[in-house]
């Protein structure tokens, strides 16, 4: 308390006092050090307020020069070394031309940097973040980051708005699509893989980009998941859960990160000190600098926290945000700021700094001009390797959530296969949301997908259904959808009747999440329902392919149709991969990296919940932690998916009842593979920690190993537990492991599984 006293008090005086800068955990490069320094000496306070400032593009920069007032004074900006960074100027030609601008007008040449929000792809688009996670394959992420690296270096940009690592437990959120889903522990794995692959093993390199981690601090925990909302959370929510994926990301290397627009405890992150000082520069080290996200300077004055822009400056710059992004607040205000004595110019040379040092790393200061290569642009984008990778992302990301009457997989001759819904022909929505500069309606459809797949065409026959979005919103925001027109229900009946077998393609329109797309009812939209139940009543033999970009509400789906295969938005390959899967070309392997409600009134729902002082009914009491009308558990589990095998989990052992401060635990478990074919299995291990100084989950996510088995095939899965490995942010404001008794499980999903005990002295 006493030391949030300070902050706040600090944050509140007009004269902020730089003294040092933060010590760094990275080694520096000293000849680039030298460099900046040197360059600093020269610099007008003008140019390095400039440094500090991001705009937007706002005319196309292979075109004719701008005409309007606002496209000239940002072109003379630019000539004058007032822009730092421009964002969604794509292109080698367009990005080389905007180039020119700033290099060869401005007084000390000091090249820009292009970023774009590069999310899951450039134009191969791969499946979106939390279908990615659905892997549990970290390499398969640094994989698709590196090609998304590639082809956006092919095409001028020197840097992506990526990745986003928010924790995300509440599915009305439209963004929890960008993230890895609701555990800190899997989330810091993919966060950390995404960092690499996008930076590559040379940051220096004309194939690679720099990442920015985003968004800090807390955006998934936005009360009600409605975007840009309020956080007001514990001290112990943003050490344990919040920031491991952050702190993972910072180890990997990456040299950019971005502001959250939510305030957490009444402090805006923009100008939230403790986040960006006390801990990212301070305790971590982290040498890159921080952009703020889109005007989320100047939304300071929004929360009211600033008085003005001039205002919102201070707090920004006082706080540790380094570049400003389409906020226009650091060029009118800063230079005001240092002359009045208000800001120490020590800290806008540490920001300015900061830039420069991610421009040296990037090499643009050797050839500004190294990432302008129209033939690679050519050559490197949408390659026939690039959707292979693709292709191979986009089946690792299925899960498999039922297949009751072993319906799957489909046999691609001798069946009749009747495959139904708009969304089974729809060759954009597995695009995804975020899609950079994917090419609208280039996705393989799922009908193509299966028409690829089978012997004959005679196989499969296809119903489109009613419609599902309908009007000219179709691709924004405000999607209207079909709650009237039930044409096509009749003909899709009447093609079910005479199936053995029928796929439904279901779930959501892309544009149904992702920035702005927060929903308060995520069960199906339109006439979905009225279609499955319909289908169903005339067929039993249904296998329902979910194409959605949340956890959704399927709890009717869940409780009647026999077997449901979660798509998610899988990108370029989607309907290829999508078939693989359907036809057992390749067993699913893929499990939930986020739980599924029974209802959305569940939501937030997450496995790793604390106990609460009640957790649990006796016979009659209706005094404990509950609902009346539905159950506490989740419909589908963290950590759940199933496979075309079955395996089981016997003889857990551990090398020890007692674990030694500084020591480690060994543990083992045997799994089998019963089934008849080849597959995956994700083993995973949780601990609990019985008696903390604060209260702990009842479960957590400790570590995992996904293996290959053949039929009838056992092997022994071996994990190595540490005593870093149990600490927590406690009570004593630290994190360390405390002694005491913890429980542990290794099973399938984080609901089933063999448990044993142990003690750590």
């Amino acid at each position: 308390m006493r030391k949030k006293l300070l902050l706040f008090m600090m944050m509140g005086c007009a004269l902020f006092s730089f003294k040092s800068e933060p010590k760094s955990t990275g080694k520096l490069d000293v000849e680039i050090e030298t460099k900046i320094t040197k360059l600093l000496t020269e610099m007008t306070i003008d140019e390095k307020m400039g440094q500090l400032n991001q705009f937007t593009s706002r005319w196309e920069m292979t075109g004719p020069a701008p005409q309007g007032n606002n496209e000239q004074q940002m072109l003379e900006m630019i000539k004058s070394g007032l822009v730092g960074s421009i964002l969604n100027v794509t292109g080698a030609e367009a990005t080389r031309k905007a180039q020119t601008l700033a290099v060869e007008n401005s007084r000390l040449k000091i090249p820009m940097i292009f970023g774009y929000d590069v999310i899951h792809g450039y134009q191969t688009m791969f499946p979106i973040p939390l279908a990615e996670a659905a892997s549990w394959e970290p390499e398969l992420a640094r994989q698709s980051s590196r090609v998304a690296a590639v082809e956006s270096a092919a095409a001028g940009l020197h840097w992506t708005f990526a990745p986003m690592v928010d924790i995300a437990r509440d599915a009305r959120w439209g963004r929890i699509m960008e993230g890895s889903g609701e555990d800190p522990y899997l989330g810091s794995l993919f966060a950390a893989a995404r960092v690499k692959g996008f930076q590559g093993d040379d940051l220096s390199a004309n194939n690679t980009i720099a990442a920015c981690v985003k968004h800090f601090a807390a955006y998934g925990f936005i009360e009600s998941g409605r975007d840009y909302n309020t956080v007001d959370i514990s001290e112990s929510t943003l050490r344990n859960v919040v920031l491991p994926p952050f702190k993972a990301a910072a180890d990997a290397g990456a040299v950019t990160f971005m502001n959250a627009f939510n305030e957490i405890g009444g402090t805006p992150a923009t100008a939230n000190a403790h986040l960006l000082r006390d801990i990212l520069k301070g305790e971590w080290g982290f040498n890159g600098f921080v952009v703020s996200d889109w005007n989320s300077v100047g939304e300071l004055l929004v929360h009211g926290v600033a008085a003005d822009r001039k205002d919102a400056a201070r707090l920004a710059i006082t706080a540790g945000s380094d570049m400003d992004m389409e906020g226009n607040c650091y060029v009118p205000n800063l230079k005001t700021l240092v002359e009045e004595g208000i800001v120490d110019i020590k800290l806008v040379d540490d920001a300015v700094r900061r830039v420069l040092r991610v421009k040296f790393q990037l090499g643009l200061f050797d050839d500004p001009y190294k990432y302008c290569d129209e033939n690679k642009e050519k050559t490197l984008i949408l390659s026939r390797e690039n959707l292979q990778v693709a292709r191979e992302a986009a089946r690792k990301s299925i899960v498999l959530l039922k297949n009751e009457k072993q319906l799957l997989p489909l046999k691609k001759e001798g069946q009749k296969i009747a495959l139904i819904g708009e969304l089974a022909a729809d060759k954009d929505v597995p695009l995804g949301s975020w899609r950079a500069k994917a090419i609208t309606g280039s996705a393989v459809s799922l009908l193509e997908g299966m028409q690829n797949a089978v012997s004959s065409p005679a196989n499969l026959v296809y119903a489109k259904g009613p419609a599902f979005v309908v009007g000219e919103s179709k691709f924004t925001v405000h999607l209207k959808f079909n709650t009237t027109d039930k044409s096509g229900i009749e003909e899709a009946v009447k093609v079910a009747k005479t199936a053995d077998v029928v796929v439904l393609a279901l779930g959501e329109n892309c544009f149904q999440t992702g920035e702005g797309r927060s929903q308060t009812d995520i069960r199906m939209k339109g006439l979905q329902q009225e279609l499955l139940e319909a289908v169903y009543a005339v067929n039993k033999n249904v296998v329902v392919v979910l194409m959605n970009g949340r956890p959704m509400d399927i709890s009717w789906m869940a409780g009647n149709v026999p077997s449901i295969v979660e798509a998610w938005h899988l990108g370029s390959e989607a309907g290829n991969g999508i078939a693989d899967v359907l036809f057992g070309d390749y067993n699913p392997a893929g499990k939930l990296p986020v739980s599924f409600p029974q209802t959305v009134g569940q939501v937030p729902i997450y496995y790793n919940h604390k106990s609460t002082g009640r957790p649990s009914d006796g016979e009659g009491n209706v005094f404990w932690s509950h609902y009346t009308d539905a159950p506490n558990s989740a419909l589908f589990p963290f950590g759940y998916g199933l496979s075309y095998t079955t395996f089981t989990y016997s003889d857990l052992k551990i090398s020890s009842s007692e674990m030694s401060k500084g020591g480690k635990l060994n543990v083992s478990v045997t799994v089998k593979n019963t089934g008849k074919v080849k597959g995956q299995e994700v083993v995973q291990l949780y601990i609990r920690d019985l008696v903390g100084s604060i209260t702990r989950p009842v479960k957590e996510l400790k570590a995992f190993d996904k293996i290959w088995l053949n039929p009838g095939e056992s092997k022994v899965v071996s994990f190595e537990l540490t005593e870093n490995d149990l600490a927590f942010w406690g009570a004593s404001n630290q994190f360390q492991a405390e002694p005491g008794d913890f429980q542990l499980w290794v099973g399938p999903n984080s609901v089933e599984g063999l448990k044993t005990t142990f003690k750590l002295k």
